[in-house]
């Protein structure tokens, strides 16, 4: 018996190439790169290097303050990704009951979505001022004693508002989306089956934004993790003392400012092994209980 082959053609190749050059130059090289440099003790012009083996590995645990940036990384991302999804369903739920005026409510929530990360770092740090700042004004005068730049909670407590609020435009997006979706003979077997519309939402609504809700959990972590970078910058730069200092941040701070190359290759490394196993975790076991 004869076999049937079929003429494979290379424009299917040529139309991938771009993404996988892309990949390999902006991602799998400078991976590389930085796992190969973790294992050396370079000077900070770059002229001479040692192999060390893990001794950057090392000093980064034993360092009191990357241990410090890691529980800061891990508290702030676990707030930013809740505090943002759990307000932009509220306001998806909310926006989709509106029936006048629907496109200008919609319009109004959507709109931080184009503000980049700096720039809403930008605003944050205006809001908070102690020259000109509503927000600090507002917050003293009930009596909070707010000083972001003395106080670590309360520094935290403004970079975790800026990064919530510019990521809840995001997540409003992809659950109106996932509400609208929802066919209307669904939602009107639900009112007549269950008449409270409380938990009509939480029995019926909501499992089925369990696939959109899984989804913008990975998409905020990741957020938390490496996008906040801009609005640490604009508004603490990881003060005071170091208590904002997100991972990524630290290694920024030690690479570019410190010139300790190796030492912010190794944090690179470890920051990029916590993302992956964080990844598989939530794939692993969250994931099960997504209903597609």
């Amino acid at each position: 018996m004869k076999r049937v082959q079929f003429k494979h053609s290379p424009v299917p190749y040529i139309f991938v190439a771009p993404q996988v050059l892309i990949i390999a130059i902006f991602f799998l090289w400078p991976a590389g790169q930085a796992i190969y440099q973790s294992f050396l003790l370079e000077d900070a012009f770059g002229l001479s290097s040692q192999f060390v083996w893990f001794r950057n590995y090392e000093d980064m645990i034993l360092d009191s303050q990357w241990v410090q940036s890691a529980t800061f990384t891990f508290f702030f991302s676990i707030a930013v990704s809740f505090l943002s999804l759990m307000i932009s369903l509220f306001l998806a739920v909310r926006a989709n009951e509106v029936i006048t005026g629907a496109r200008s409510y919609k319009t109004l929530l959507m709109w931080a979505y184009a503000v980049a990360p700096p720039v809403a770092g930008l605003m944050g740090h205006m809001l908070f001022s102690p020259l000109i700042g509503d927000m600090y004004f507002l917050l003293n005068y009930l009596g909070m004693d707010f000083d972001h730049a003395q106080h670590p909670f309360d520094a935290a407590f403004m970079v975790t508002l800026i990064a919530v609020w510019k990521q809840v435009s995001v997540n409003f997006i992809f659950f109106l989306s996932g509400l609208q979706s929802i066919p209307k003979s669904v939602q009107e077997a639900a009112t007549l089956d269950c008449r409270n519309a409380e938990k009509r939402f939480w029995t019926i609504t909501f499992p089925l934004l369990a696939p959109t809700s899984f989804f913008l959990l990975i998409i905020n972590m990741t957020y938390a993790f490496f996008e906040t970078f801009g609005i640490i910058d604009t508004t603490t730069r990881g003060a005071p003392g170091g208590s904002t200092n997100t991972l990524v941040y630290k290694v920024y701070m030690d690479g570019f400012r410190g010139a300790d190359l190796g030492g912010s290759s190794a944090q690179s490394v470890v920051l990029m092994v916590m993302v992956f196993l964080l990844t598989i975790v939530q794939f692993r076991f969250i994931e099960r209980k997504v209903h597609y």
